[in-house]
């Protein structure tokens, strides 16, 4: 048995979900990053979720036959929700790891990652990230606090999806709610209930800020937030509308707070 075979048994395996529509722009890059990791045990399931299948050959000379890598063809358009569950149905690992198709992981994001959690006996870890433009330039920063709980999501939502690793044994019985934005908080708020959910601050992601995107339509992000507060938080109608309020708030002062940091970092 060679020495990466020896790492690799060592290592408990890791299930990276990653949705995909239109997004050659940037995925190179992404799939890169993470191909590139340090940390050897994963399989990488990768749902098509686009009727067009005109970048489907970009995405297969892209995978070039690597073993750990499967590719799940939507025949229908799902969303980030539907597709992400999909890929957790068929995912194999003791951990599930999220990353949007326009994202970058820094190469030691799973190991450091990984072993924080086992460390601390964690179901459930985000870390710290950078937020960028498209060029990937720094606009911002969010630091991951120590413990992010269900008071605390009530008035804002600082875990980056591209920074999460769960066990596997968690998510399979807490699936993402089928709404075509905000569902990651939505799942958050569940799964503050239930687990501990324990931030890691180092900077393991860069989060690409882009145009056109659903996370940028903020027609759907008020509806889904309105959404989460009745359904998730169980707010009337008229509280609902003062927590969007509070949110939208919150989310000027971290929007501000985050390009500051940012600064005095540098």
């Amino acid at each position: 048995m060679n020495i990466l075979n020896k790492i690799i048994k060592k290592e408990p395996k890791v299930s990276i979900i990653i949705p995909y529509y239109k997004k050659k722009k940037y995925f190179r890059s992404t799939f890169r990053s993470i191909i590139s990791q340090s940390y050897k045990n994963y399989e990488i399931i990768i749902i098509y979720d686009d009727q067009d299948l005109s970048e489907l050959n970009f995405i297969k000379k892209l995978i070039n036959n690597r073993e750990n890598i499967k590719i799940l063809i939507n025949n229908k358009n799902l969303g980030a929700a539907g597709s992400r569950n999909k890929g957790i149905k068929y995912s194999k690992g003791n951990y599930i790891a999220f990353v949007d198709s326009d994202d970058i992981w820094t190469k030691n994001k799973l190991k450091n990652q990984i072993s924080f959690m086992q460390k601390n006996n964690a179901d459930f870890s985000f870390s710290s990230y950078f937020i960028t433009r498209s060029n990937l330039k720094i606009l911002g920063l969010i630091k991951a606090k120590k413990i992010i709980n269900y008071k605390d999501l009530k008035y804002s939502c600082d875990i980056g999806l591209s920074t999460v690793i769960i066990k596997s044994k968690i998510i399979k019985n807490n699936y993402f709610p089928k709404i075509s934005t905000k569902e990651d908080y939505a799942l958050w708020i569940n799964l503050s209930k239930k687990i501990s959910l324990l931030g890691y601050n180092k900077f393991l992601v860069k989060w690409r800020k882009t145009k056109n995107s659903l996370s940028s339509n903020l027609f759907l992000k008020f509806k889904n937030l309105f959404l989460i507060y009745r359904n998730f938080f169980k707010q009337n109608f008229l509280m609902s509308i003062i927590f969007i309020f509070i949110y939208s708030l919150f989310y000027v002062k971290k929007s501000l707070s985050s390009r500051i940091k940012y600064l005095v970092k540098r």
